[in-house]
C-alpha cells in the first residue's frame, strides 16, 4: 500500500507558516516536494506538489531557494450570498520560491481561519503548462461526499468510505471528513479565459487534481487558479467564504443587480416561455408575493417582451430572459446584449456551456464583460459551479451547476433527499445554487411538502427561481405565505446542526429574523432542536410550518427563550421565523401597482433625421446606435448612423417606480423598408400564437422554437414565409410599401385541419380565406399604401388543430 507523501523519511519542513491553530508546511526532497496541511494539531491533509511547465516536471528535483511571507488584508462588499455586506480578508500568504533543472518557479500558499489555499506561480517566461503533479493525501479511513465528473456539474452527489469510492473522475466541490468532526472541502477559485477548469481524479489512494486543458498556453508569470481547502468542522465549512475571498477585486464601477426571488413558467409548463399572458399570469404572482423577478425562458419573441416589461415594472417586478450561449457567441451575436437592456431587461440566463474549456473561458469573459458594460444580471446554467466570480463579477448572480428540480421534469424522479441534504454541506458551500427549488407539484417525489418548502431557506441563490405553479403554492396557503416573507438576500448564515448522511438545519438572518431551514434524508423521523441561545436575545416568538399528515402545518410559540424541539417526518423537513418576542412574525405585501410614463404616439415613422416622443418620462433608454435628448414636452431621437432598413426601433422611457424598479413604457420607430422586401425578415410589431412561437422559414411544427419542419404545401416546399396555429395574429409596419403579396394554406403537417386567415390593415378586414389541408396555396395582392400596420391572422375553422403557412410574403411597390 502507498504511504502518504508526508510520511517519507527524507522529507523535512523547509518553509512553514503558523495561523492560530492552523499550519502549512512545504517540505523537498531529491524527488518529491509536498505541502503539509494540519488544524488543531491534527493532519488535515498531505498533498504532492508539482506541476509541468515546457515538458520539465518542476515538483520533481526542486530546490528551495528562498521564502517570504506577508498577511493579505483586503474588503469587499457582497450583495448576496450567505452574508451580503462587508467582506473582510485576512490571510497569512507563504511564497515558496524554487528552482528545479535552472528554472525558477514559486508555490504560494495561504492559511486563514476558515482554511488554505495554494497555487503555482510559473518561471517568468512564456511556455506550455502541463499536466499538474498535485495529488491531496487524506487518511483512508475517511468518508467523502462526491458526483461523478460532467462539465455541467448535474450528477448526483453521493457519500463513499473512501476505502469504497471507485477510481474515476469526480467534481469540485469535493468534501471529505478526515476524522471524527473534522472535514475538508477541496474546490478552486480565481479562473478565467487564462486557464482551463479542473476537477479530481481519485485512483484509489490520493486525488490528482486534472485540468481539462494540457498542454496550455500561458503567459509569463502565469498564476495558475488556487487550489482552496476549507477546513473544519462542518459549521466552519458551510460558513465559509474562502471562494470567494481568493478571487480578484471587482472594478470600482461594477454592475450590482438586484438580488431576490424570482416566478418562473417553464418547470410546470416547458412550452410557456412562448406565451405571454401566461408570463403575466406569473408576473402577477411575483407582484402578489412580492417578488423581485420573472424569468421567461426559452420561445419569447421579441415582438412582446417590451410590452412585459412595461407591465412587470409598474408591479415592481424585473424581467430575466433565456438564451442558449451559442445564441451569443461572437462579437455580433453579443450586440444582441445591449438590445435586450435597452427594453428594460434586467438579466439573462443563459445555457448549455457545459465545457471546462480555456475557449469556453474566454466566451465567459466575454459575456462577463459585456453584461456587465450594459448592465444586465447574468444566471449561468448547464455551466461550471462558483469559482469566485460573485467577488470579481458581482452581476453573476447565480449557477446551475447542480442536479436540481429540472430533473423531475427530465427522467420522473432522478432527485433522493439525501441527495438534497449533500448539497448544503458541498456545491452550496462555494457560491450561488440555482437548483429551482420548491416544487410540490412534482411527480413521484419522495420528500415530504416541509421538505419541498425547506429548500427555499436551506439552499442560497442570488436569484431563487421558485419553479412550481402560481397554483400550486395559492393551494398551500401556508407555503405561499412562508415564501413571501423571505428577504431578497441574506446578512448571515449558520449551520445549526446535521451531516451530509442525516440532515441539514441552516439559519439564516436579515434584519432582526432569523430563518430556519431543517431537511432530512433519513426514511424515519427525527427530531432536532433550535438552540435561541445561539441566534437570539431573549424572549423569541417563532412561527413555524412543517410537515401534518401528510400536508403542511403551523406552530405558532411566543416567548420560548431556550430550546425549540422541532419534528422533522420521514425525507421531511420545516421552516420557521423567529423574532424577538413581541415583534412581527409576518410582514410581506404586495408590490404595488404605480402608474408608467405617458406617451403620445407608441409608434412614430422615421421619416426626417430625428423623431420626437410626446412623453412625461423623466429618463429614456435607446437601443445601440441611438442617442435621445429632453425637448419641449418630451425627448427628441436620432440614430448615430444610418439605420438598419426596416428596423423596428424600441425607446424604453422610465419614471420613478417602486423599490429602485424604474415604471417603464415604451415607443417603437418604424425605419422605412428598403422595397421589395420579405416579411418574414421583419421585426413584427407584435406578434399571438397559440402553439408556442411565430416560426420564421418553418411549419409551426410544436411548443418549442424552430422546431418545424420546413413550410410545405401539396409536397412543394417553401423558403419564405412564417409558420403559425390555427389562433394566431402578427402585426408589422408597411412604411412605404404600396403593396403586399403573398399566399396562405395549410401546411402538409396537418393535411385533415382548417382554418380562416384574414389580413388586417390598421384593425380592418380586408381579406379573408379560409384554407383546406390539401388545397392549393390562396394568393392575395393587397393595397397598403395608406396603411401603417398589417395584420396577419388565423382562426379556427374546425377540428382538429391546423398549422397554417403565410408563404413567399413581399411588400413592394
Amino acid at each position: 500500500m502507498e504511504q502518504p507523501i508526508d510520511r517519507h523519511p527524507s522529507l523535512a519542513p523547509a518553509a512553514q507558516i503558523i495561523r492560530g491553530h492552523r499550519q502549512a508546511s512545504i517540505s523537498s526532497s531529491d524527488d518529491a516536494l509536498a505541502l503539509r496541511l494540519v488544524s488543531s494539531g491534527e493532519e488535515v491533509a498531505t498533498i504532492a506538489l508539482g506541476v509541468t511547465f515546457e515538458n520539465i516536471e518542476l515538483g520533481s528535483g526542486a530546490t528551495v531557494i528562498d521564502s517570504t511571507s506577508r498577511t493579505v488584508e483586503e474588503q469587499y462588499t457582497a450583495a448576496f450570498g450567505k452574508a451580503a455586506g462587508t467582506h473582510r480578508v485576512d490571510h497569512d500568504e507563504l511564497t515558496v520560491s524554487l528552482r528545479t533543472a535552472e528554472v525558477d518557479w514559486a508555490v504560494i500558499v495561504r492559511v486563514s481561519d476558515d482554511g488554505f489555499a495554494f497555487r503555482y506561480a510559473l518561471p517568468d517566461t512564456a511556455g506550455a503548462l502541463g499536466a499538474e503533479a498535485t495529488r491531496v493525501h487524506v487518511a483512508r479511513d475517511s468518508r467523502a461526499w462526491v458526483l461523478e465528473y460532467s462539465t455541467w456539474y448535474e450528477t448526483m452527489r453521493e457519500g463513499h468510505d473512501l476505502r469504497d469510492l471507485a477510481p474515476g473522475d469526480y467534481g469540485f466541490p469535493l468534501l471529505v471528513e478526515v476524522a471524527p468532526r473534522s472535514f475538508l472541502l477541496l474546490t478552486e477559485s480565481d479562473i478565467d479565459g487564462r486557464h482551463s477548469g479542473a476537477h479530481a481524479e481519485f485512483d484509489g489512494r490520493a486525488f490528482r487534481i486534472v485540468a481539462a486543458d494540457s498542454p496550455l498556453t500561458v503567459d509569463a508569470g502565469h498564476r495558475t487558479p488556487w487550489r482552496a481547502v476549507i477546513s473544519g468542522e462542518l459549521s466552519e465549512v458551510v460558513a465559509s467564504n474562502l471562494v470567494d475571498d481568493l478571487a480578484p477585486a471587482c472594478a470600482h464601477d461594477a454592475f450590482v443587480p438586484r438580488p431576490g426571488r424570482a416566478a418562473w413558467s417553464w418547470w410546470s409548463s416547458q412550452f410557456s416561455g412562448a406565451y405571454l399572458e401566461v408570463q403575466k399570469r406569473f408576473t402577477d404572482f411575483a407582484a402578489e408575493q412580492g417578488w423581485e423577478h420573472v424569468l421567461v425562458d426559452c420561445g419569447w419573441d421579441a415582438a412582446w417582451v417590451p410590452e412585459l416589461v412595461s407591465y412587470a415594472s409598474v408591479r415592481g417586478v424585473q424581467v430575466h430572459v433565456w438564451s442558449s450561449w451559442d445564441d451569443l457567441d461572437g462579437e455580433e451575436n453579443l450586440k444582441k446584449l445591449g438590445l435586450w437592456r435597452s427594453w428594460g431587461v434586467a438579466g439573462i440566463k443563459v445555457d448549455f456551456m457545459e465545457s471546462e474549456s480555456q475557449v469556453r473561458y474566454r466566451w465567459y469573459d466575454a459575456i462577463i464583460a459585456e453584461t456587465a458594460r450594459v448592465g444586465l444580471a447574468v444566471n449561468f446554467h448547464g455551466s461550471v459551479i462558483p469559482r469566485g466570480w460573485a467577488r470579481t463579477h458581482p452581476h453573476v448572480i447565480s449557477y446551475e451547476g447542480i442536479r436540481g428540480a429540472e430533473y423531475y421534469v427530465f427522467y420522473g424522479h432522478p432527485l433522493t433527499a439525501a441527495h438534497n441534504v449533500i448539497q448544503p454541506f458541498t456545491r452550496n458551500v462555494v457560491g450561488s445554487m440555482d437548483y429551482t427549488p420548491v416544487t410540490f407539484s412534482a411527480p413521484e417525489r419522495e420528500t415530504s411538502d416541509g421538505h419541498e418548502l425547506a429548500l427555499s431557506v436551506v439552499y442560497e441563490s442570488g436569484i431563487t427561481h421558485f419553479a412550481d405553479d402560481p397554483d400550486e403554492y395559492r393551494a398551500r396557503p401556508l407555503a405561499a405565505q412562508m415564501l413571501a416573507e423571505l428577504p431578497a438576500s441574506w446578512q448571515e448564515t449558520r449551520l445549526l446542526g446535521g451531516h451530509p448522511d442525516t440532515h441539514a438545519v441552516i439559519a439564516r438572518r436579515y434584519g432582526d429574523r432569523w430563518f430556519v431551514g431543517g431537511i432530512s434524508a433519513d426514511a424515519a423521523a427525527r427530531t432536532v432542536d433550535i438552540d435561541l441561545a445561539a441566534l437570539a436575545h431573549g424572549p423569541t416568538d417563532a412561527w413555524i410550518v412543517h410537515d401534518a399528515d401528510g400536508a403542511l402545518g403551523e406552530t405558532i410559540r411566543a416567548g420560548e427563550a431556550d430550546v425549540i424541539t422541532i419534528e422533522l417526518a420521514p425525507r421531511g423537513g420545516f421552516v420557521a421565523i423567529l423574532a424577538a418576542a413581541g415583534a412581527p412574525l409576518r410582514r410581506a405585501t404586495a408590490q404595488e401597482v404605480v402608474a408608467a410614463p405617458s406617451v403620445g404616439s407608441p409608434l412614430v415613422l422615421l421619416t426626417d433625421a430625428s423623431v420626437r416622443i410626446n412623453t412625461d418620462a423623466g429618463a429614456v433608454r435607446t437601443p445601440p446606435g441611438w442617442s435621445a435628448a429632453r425637448c419641449s414636452g418630451g425627448w427628441e431621437l436620432r440614430p448615430d448612423t444610418a439605420p438598419t432598413s426596416g428596423d423596428l426601433v424600441v425607446v424604453t422611457l422610465e419614471s420613478a417606480g417602486y423599490d429602485g424598479v424604474p415604471a417603464v413604457s415604451h415607443a417603437r420607430i418604424a425605419v422605412p423598408h428598403s422595397i421589395p422586401k420579405d416579411v418574414s425578415l421583419l421585426p413584427f410589431l407584435s406578434a399571438h400564437n397559440a402553439v408556442g412561437p411565430v416560426e420564421r422559414g418553418l411549419a409551426n411544427g410544436g411548443p418549442d422554437p424552430r422546431d418545424g419542419q420546413p413550410l410545405s404545401v401539396g409536397g412543394e416546399t417553401f423558403a419564405n414565409g412564417l409558420g403559425v396555429s390555427q389562433d394566431s395574429a402578427v402585426s408589422f409596419v408597411t412604411s412605404g410599401a404600396v403593396r403586399l403579396t403573398g399566399s396562405a394554406a395549410v401546411d402538409d403537417e396537418t393535411p385533415d385541419a382548417s382554418a380562416v386567415c384574414e389580413i388586417l390593415a390598421d384593425g380592418i378586414t380586408v381579406w379573408r380565406e379560409q384554407t383546406t389541408g390539401g388545397a392549393p396555396p390562396t394568393s392575395f395582392d393587397i393595397d397598403v399604401s395608406s396603411t401603417t400596420v398589417v395584420t396577419l391572422r388565423t382562426k379556427p375553422s374546425k377540428a382538429p388543430e391546423a398549422h397554417v403557412d403565410w408563404l413567399a410574403l413581399r411588400l413592394d411597390t
